[in-house]
């Protein structure tokens, strides 16, 4: 096929795999190779779904036009630059990147080349998200957790996402999805956390005010023995609670002077799977048109979201010393 974009993924570990996995069902998709900065676990995936394995990232370069990048956070911002560099177009994990500052460079970067750079929050291919982005009108108050266990140790290395805290690990999904359904500035933030286990924080709080009224408070803990990932959200006339991980929900609204209670309607699909064929798609169009698609996650949505998280990981950092 003529449109078929050559991909080639970075980082196979425990989600950069999946990655590899479900190119395989993008038809649009040519998954070329991997590489990782472990050649076992690299020539372990190659093996595992059919491809090649590449001893370093410049050989997978000269043979794809566009590259998932599942690396620990710590290294986005290089790899993600190199490869804008040398005319790659990138679909990178979140956080697009450690700072506010890397963030802006590498959409500058990919603005200046005219490449697609995308960040992988793929909350918002769940299909709980697409039906409140129907369904949503007027939201006054939003609540949501997202808790998972301590990752696992890994030998050599620290176990995984613990390179930053929890609210750029895990609750950074939440702040982006906040942000794409209230659609208005935030005005305040207010947040604590505490480290338990790792040097950063591994349970936080943040209460997020919104130009217009909305309150939007969020709660993420990466030491919780039962993964948890919902939301509630409150409209003036209308309740609705929604679970990202079973993929339902129900909506509660008045009838008269009762209320009434019925099943969110979800058609289920995967998530990542979708967020990669919306990668390939745009690039596909770039190529055929000339000019960038409007992306649902762009490296400029990405970097709003870290603008939030910044701002709650330093008040978390600083509690009590700016009184």
């Amino acid at each position: 096929m003529s449109d078929t974009v050559k991909v080639g993924v970075i980082g196979v570990g425990a989600l950069g795999r999946h990655h590899a996995r479900l190119y395989g069902l993008v038809e649009q998709a040519n998954l070329c190779g991997v590489y990782d900065a472990n050649p076992e676990q690299a020539q372990k995936i190659a093996e595992e779904f059919g491809l090649a394995a590449y001893g370093s990232i410049e050989e997978l370069a000269d043979q794809v036009e566009a590259f998932s990048v599942a690396v620990p956070t710590d290294l986005h911002y290089q790899v993600v630059r190199d490869l804008l560099k040398r005319g790659k177009h990138v679909l990178v994990e979140k956080p697009i990147t450690e700072t506010i500052q890397q963030g802006q460079e590498l959409i500058q970067l990919a603005e200046d080349k005219h490449l697609v750079l995308q960040v992988g929050h793929v909350e918002r291919f769940n299909p709980v998200i697409e039906f409140l982005d129907k369904k949503l009108k007027a939201p006054r108050f939003i609540e949501t957790h997202r808790l998972a266990p301590y990752p696992p140790p890994r030998p050599g290395m620290m176990p995984r996402g613990t390179e930053v805290g929890v609210v750029l690990d895990l609750m950074i999904h939440d702040i982006e999805l906040v942000l794409s359904l209230v659609k208005r500035p935030v005005k305040n933030i207010e947040a604590v956390g505490v480290p338990v286990l790792s040097p950063s924080e591994d349970i936080a709080n943040a209460r997020l005010v919104f130009e217009g009224g909305c309150i939007a408070n969020l709660t993420a803990s990466r030491v919780t023995a039962e993964p948890t990932r919902k939301i509630r959200l409150f409209e003036p006339n209308c309740y609705m609670s929604l679970d990202y991980g079973t993929k339902d929900g129900f909506i509660y609204s008045k009838d008269g002077t009762q209320i009434r209670k019925e099943p969110v309607p979800i058609t289920d699909h995967n998530a990542l799977e979708m967020e990669l064929r919306h990668f390939v798609e745009c690039v596909a169009e770039l190529k055929e048109k000339g000019i960038e698609p409007k992306s649902r996650v762009s490296g400029k949505h990405g970097l709003k979201a870290l603008e939030i998280a910044v701002e709650i990981t330093r008040q978390i950092a600083n509690h009590g010393l700016d009184d």
